[in-house]
C-alpha cells in the first residue's frame, strides 16, 4: 500500500495517509537542541543529549501509539466536537478527516481539514537556536462564523535524565512544579537548588504562545487529561476549558488554551515556543515572534542551509526512486546520522550518551562530498578520541575532553561507559575516511596537522594513522591476522580475545595500502618498506583463508574456523566476501567467484543476508547472534549497512547490473508502494531487514540512525555513479545498469561546478570510452583539477 509520495521540487516526503504502519519520523534541530517528530506529531525534544537533556516525554514501544508529542487540539465550542491538528491523538475517522504531513529538511508541516476547518502547523528549530517553534494557522472554510478553542499541549519530563524520569518515580515526582506567567507555562526542576548538589541542578523549561492571549491553562497533566482518560479525549478539551491548574508533586505539562471566533474565510495565526529557558529569556523569545514575518524568514533560512548542502551533488537517472534518495533523503539521513550517531530515535531511547567510535568515523564518509569542512571538524574530533596506543575509545562522550580521557585500560572508563575493552576495527575506519576527505579536498597537508590523543600527548595525523596500524600489528593472533578483541564490526561475534577476524584483516590490508602510498609520497622509505613487507605477509595469510569460492569469517582462539563452507550453519558470511574486493586483497578470479557465491546463496528479494544458514543448533559460545530469531539482525538478517559494501564491491568489479540490483532491493524508496511490508519510512534506511527464513521477510527495523546511510551513499556515489576523487583530480568510472542510456550528474568539486552528461547508447555496465571537458578531449577517464574552470561541462561516453 502507498501512504505518500516524494516531492522532488520541494525536497519533501508528503504523507497522505496518516495511519502508517509505524511512526514515520523526521529530525529537527542541531547538536545543541534536537527534536524528533513523527507524522502524527509524536516525539520528543532534548538539549544536547537525549539521555541527560530530555525536555518532553515519549513512551517507547507502545504498540504504535506514538505518544505523547507536540499536540494541537481544535474544538468547536458550539457543536462541542474536537479533533487534533495531526490525525492522532484524537484519531477521527479518515472518511471525514483529511491529513497531509510534509516532512522536509529539518522541518515538518502538518495540514488537516475537518468540519470545514483547515489547520496547518509548521514545526521547526530555528537555525543555530536552542528552542523550537510551532506555527499554527487555523482557517474557517465554512460559510458562517465559527467559535473555536485551540489547545497547545506538551508533557514535560520531571527530570532531564530520561531513565530517571521513567523509573525513579519516588524521586522525580517530587522535584518539579509549574507556574503560569505572561502567556506561558514555566516548569522548574529542583527549584530550591542554586548550585549543584549531588549531581542535581536547577532547571527551567517553558511553553508559551504569541498571536493570541491565553484564556486558560493547565500545568498539571492529570488535571488536563483527566482520570482514566487518554490524549485522545482529554477532559479539558472535551469539556471546553482548561482548569488553570499548576503541578506540585505530580506530572508537569504545558497546556495553553486560546479562544476566538473566525469569520468565513478568516485565518488565525499563532506560534507556540518550547525550550529550556526561564521566565526572562522565554519572555524575550516570545516577544521576538510577535511579527510572524520572522517565521517565514527562519524557515527559508533552514531550507537554504540544507538545500545548499544537498545541491552540491545532484543526479538525474532513469530510476526515479534512486534520484529521490541520492538527491535528498539518503543525503539528509547521512547528515542526521553524522550529527546524532546512535543517540536518539524511536528505537534508540537516548541512553547512549556519546558517539560510538566506529559508527561516527564511518558516518563521516557519507557527507564528505557534500560538506567537507564539517566532515573535517568531526575527523579532528575523532582523531582526538584515539588513544596513544593507536586504538579508539569505544564510546566517545558528548563532553569529550581530548588529552584528558581515561581509556579501556582504566577501570573508571569501563565503569562509566560499560565498554570493557578495545574493539579490533575502531581505528581502522580512520583510513578510508581520511582518504576520502583528502581526495575530495586535495588537502594532503592534513596529514601533517598535529592533533592530541585522547589520553594525552599529540602527533601528526600521519603518526596517528601509523599508531592505528601498530595497534593491530601488536595484537595479531596465531595465524597472523588481527585479533577480534572484544568484537570486530559484528558485536555479536566473539571469537576470543586472540581469535582472528578476516574482516578486520581485510580492513588492515586496505589501511596499509592507503598508508603505504602516503609513506611513499612523503619519502618515508623505511616505513614504506615495512608496510610493503607486511602487506605481502598479510596477503599470503589471507590466501590461507580462501576455500575454493569463498573466504572464511575467522579463526577462533582455539584454532577452529568460523564460516567454513563445511560448517552446518553460518557457512557463508557476507562481509569477508565484499571486503576482500574493497580492500584490493582478493585476486580478480577470487573476487568474482566470491561475489557469485554471495549472489547465489545470500541474495534475497530484499537484499543479501549477513550469513546463511542462521545459527540454531550449531553455534559456538561466542556466536551471540544465537540470541536472535533466525533471519533477524546478525543471525541471518539483511543487515542494511552491509548492503553498501556488497554494492560497492560489485561496482568496483564493473558489475553494474548486479550492483544496482542490490541497491534496488535495499532502497527504501523502491518500497514506497509496499509500505505494509517494509513498515519503516520509505525515505530512510533502517538497521536491518528480516531475512528469508522470517515469516515477515522484507520487514525493516530500527529507523534513521544507522551506518547504512553513509555506507550506501558511498557505494552509490563512488561505486554506481563512479565519482572517485583523487588528490589531483576526479576519476570517473561508473558501474550502472546496462539499460541506462543516459544520465546526468552535477557536482561541486574543489569549489568548481561540474555538469556531467553520460552517454551509454550501446548499453554498457561499466567502462569509460572518452570524456570531453569543456569541448576538449581528455586522454582517459581522469579529469585533472588544473583543467577545471569555474563552470564545467563534461560529456562522458561509456
Amino acid at each position: 500500500m502507498n501512504y505518500g509520495y516524494f516531492d522532488e521540487q520541494t525536497k519533501e516526503y508528503v504523507i497522505t495517509r496518516p495511519d502508517t504502519p509505524a511512526p514515520w519520523a523526521n529530525y529537527l534541530g542541531s547538536p545543541e537542541y534536537g527534536a524528533i517528530i513523527s507524522n502524527n506529531a509524536g516525539g520528543y525534544s532534548f538539549v544536547k543529549s537525549g539521555a541527560n537533556g530530555r525536555l518532553i516525554r515519549y513512551r517507547f514501544n507502545a504498540i504504535h501509539s506514538d505518544q505523547p508529542g507536540r499536540y494541537i487540539y481544535i474544538r468547536d465550542d458550539e457543536s462541542k466536537d474536537f479533533w487534533s491538528g495531526s490525525w492522532q491523538p484524537v484519531g477521527k475517522s479518515l472518511e471525514t478527516y483529511e491529513s497531509r504531513c510534509h516532512h522536509g529538511t529539518a522541518y515538518t508541516k502538518m495540514v488537516a481539514r475537518y468540519a470545514k476547518i483547515t489547520s496547518e502547523t509548521l514545526y521547526y528549530v530555528p537555525l543555530g537556536k536552542t528552542y523550537e517553534v510551532w506555527r499554527t494557522r487555523i482557517t474557517n472554510q465554512d460559510t458562517k462564523p465559527r467559535h473555536l478553542s485551540l489547545f497547545g499541549y506538551v508533557e514535560f519530563t520531571n527530570d532531564s535524565n530520561y531513565e530517571q524520569d521513567s523509573v525513579n518515580l519516588q524521586y522525580t515526582q517530587f522535584i518539579t512544579r509549574t507556574y503560569f506567567k505572561k502567556n506561558k507555562i514555566l516548569q522548574t526542576i529542583n527549584e530550591n537548588v542554586k548550585e549543584q548538589i549531588n549531581g542535581s541542578n536547577a532547571k527551567e523549561r517553558f511553553f508559551g504562545v504569541v498571536g493570541e492571549t491565553v484564556s486558560h491553562y493547565d500545568g498539571d497533566r492529570e488535571v488536563f487529561v483527566g482520570r482514566y482518560r487518554s490524549y485522545a479525549n482529554p477532559i479539558a478539551v472535551e469539556g471546553g476549558t482548561c482548569s488553570d491548574s499548576l503541578n506540585f508533586n505530580g506530572n508537569s505539562c504545558g497546556a495553553l488554551q486560546l479562544t476566538f471566533t473566525l469569520a468565513p474565510g478568516e485565518t488565525k495565526e499563532v506560534a507556540f515556543l518550547l525550550g529550556a529557558y526561564g521566565d526572562e529569556v522565554a519572555s524575550q523569545l516570545l516577544a521576538s515572534y510577535e511579527n510572524f514575518e520572522l517565521i517565514q524568514k527562519e524557515i527559508e533560512e533552514l531550507k537554504n542551509y540544507w538545500h545548499s548542502k544537498l545541491n552540491r551533488f545532484q543526479i538525474k537517472t532513469p530510476d526515479v526512486a534512486f534520484n529521490h534518495m541520492m538527491n535528498t533523503w539518503n543525503a539528509y539521513q547521512c547528515f542526521i546520522t553524522f550529527i546524532w550517531s546512535r543517540a536518539a530515535s524511536f528505537q534508540y531511547c537516548g541512553l547512549r550518551n556519546g558517539y560510538g567510535y566506529r559508527d561516527t568515523v564511518q558516518d563521516i564518509q557519507g557527507i564528505i562530498h557534500l560538506e567537507p569542512d564539517l566532515a573535517l571538524e568531526k575527523i579532528r574530533f575523532m582523531l582526538s578520541a584515539q588513544v596513544d596506543n593507536g586504538g579508539g575509545l569505544p564510546l566517545v562522550k558528548f563532553n569529550h575532553h581530548a588529552g584528558h580521557e581515561n581509556t579501556p585500560d582504566d577501570p573508571s572508563y569501563v565503569a562509566e561507559t560499560g565498554h570493557p575493552s578495545y574493539r579490533a576495527d575502531d581505528a581502522l575506519w580512520l583510513f578510508p575516511t581520511v582518504l576520502k576527505y583528502i581526495n575530495e579536498t586535495g588537502h594532503i597537508d592534513f596529514l601533517d596537522e598535529v592533533i592530541v590523543f585522547a589520553n594525552g600527548g599529540e602527533a601528526t595525523v600521519y603518526e596517528h594513522l601509523k599508531r592505528a596500524i601498530d595497534f593491530s600489528m601488536k595484537r595479531l593472533g596465531a595465524h597472523g591476522m588481527p585479533a577480534g578483541l572484544h568484537a570486530d564490526w559484528n558485536d555479536c561475534l566473539r571469537m576470543g580475545k586472540k581469535g582472528e577476524s578476516t574482516f578486520v584483516a581485510f580492513q588492515l590490508y586496505y589501511a596499509m595500502t592507503i598508508l603505504n602510498k602516503w609513506a611513499k609520497d612523503k619519502q618515508d622509505i623505511t616505513y614504506s618498506t615495512y608496510l610493503t613487507k607486511q602487506l605481502a605477509i598479510l596477503h599470503e595469510t589471507l590466501q590461507n583463508c580462501w576455500e575454493d569460492d569463498q573466504f572464511i569469517r575467522g579463526i577462533k582462539e582455539n584454532g577452529e574456523v568460523v564460516g567454513s563452507k563445511k560448517d552446518p550453519e553460518a557457512n557463508l558470511w557476507l562481509n569477508p566476501q565484499s571486503w576482500a574486493v574493497i580492500s584490493g586483497c582478493a585476486t580478480k578470479e577470487q573476487a568474482q567467484k566470491a561475489l557469485d557465491k554471495v549472489y547465489q546463496k545470500l541474495n534475497t528479494p530484499y537484499g543479501a543476508v549477513l550469513l546463511d544458514p542462521p545459527y540454531k543448533e550449531h553455534a559456538f559460545d561466542g556466536a551471540l547472534m544465537l540470541l536472535f530469531n533466525a533471519s533477524t539482525k546478525e543471525n541471518g538478517g539483511i543487515f542494511s549497512q552491509s548492503q553498501g559494501w556488497i554494492i560497492l564491491a560489485e561496482a568496483l568489479m564493473g558489475n553494474g547490473n548486479r550492483a544496482f540490483e542490490y541497491y534496488q532491493k535495499c532502497n527504501p524508496a523502491q518500497m514506497n508502494d509496499q509500505a505494509d511490508i517494509r513498515q519503516l519510512e520509505p525515505y530512510a534506511h533502517g538497521q536491518f531487514i528480516e531475512g528469508k527464513r522470517s515469516p515477515f521477510h522484507g520487514r525493516a527495523h530500527v529507523h534513521w540512525l544507522t551506518g547504512t546511510a553513509s555506507t550506501v551513499m558511498v557505494a552509490c556515489v563512488e561505486g554506481i555513479l563512479g565519482m572517485r576523487p583523487q588528490v589531483d583530480g576526479l576519476l570517473i568510472s561508473p558501474s550502472i545498469p546496462s539499460d541506462w542510456k543516459t544520465f546526468d550528474i552535477t557536482k561541486t568539486f574543489r569549489n568548481k561546478q561540474l555538469s556531467m552528461h553520460f552517454h551509454n547508447e550501446e548499453g554498457h555496465e561499466s567502462g569509460v570510452q572518452k570524456i570531453f571537458l569543456n569541448g576538449q578531449l581528455l586522454k582517459d577517464n581522469f579529469v585533472p583539477v588544473h583543467l577545471l574552470e569555474a563552470e564545467n561541462t563534461l560529456e562522458i561516453y561509456m
